[in-house]
């Protein structure tokens, strides 16, 4: 009896031990993919004055698909597309606005698709 109730408390030890590292291997994980999305988010940002239309067009991407994964950090996203808009006005006439700019409204403008 009292050899099952060590063998209890012991599996018990173990158990409680392997959940704590698999806590800390999640924290980490999450951590590293921060970090990356973090890395993404700066080099779109510095990729949305490249004078390629589809360099462009690829950092809005990036940023909308960060919006959708991390609902956090929408806010922030959607922020920065709106004062980058404010930022670079241009008179385009009767002309339609190229499709950066285009992209960058249509994402503002379904901002709450962002927000899961």
């Amino acid at each position: 009896m009292v050899g099952g109730a060590i063998g209890i408390i012991l599996a018990w030890k173990r158990v409680t031990v392997a959940n704590r590292q698999a806590e800390a291997q999640t924290r980490q994980a999450e951590l590293t993919r921060r970090d990356h999305v973090a890395e993404l988010f700066n080099r779109a940002v510095g990729q949305l004055n490249d004078e390629k239309l589809e360099i462009r067009l690829g950092a809005i991407f990036t940023l909308r698909q960060i919006c959708f994964d991390f609902p956090d950090l929408s806010d922030p996203v959607l922020e920065l597309l709106t004062i980058y808009l404010k930022e670079s006005p241009l008179d385009y006439g009767e002309n339609e606005p190229p499709a950066d700019v285009r992209e960058i409204i249509r994402l503002l403008r379904d901002r709450e698709g962002c927000r899961v």
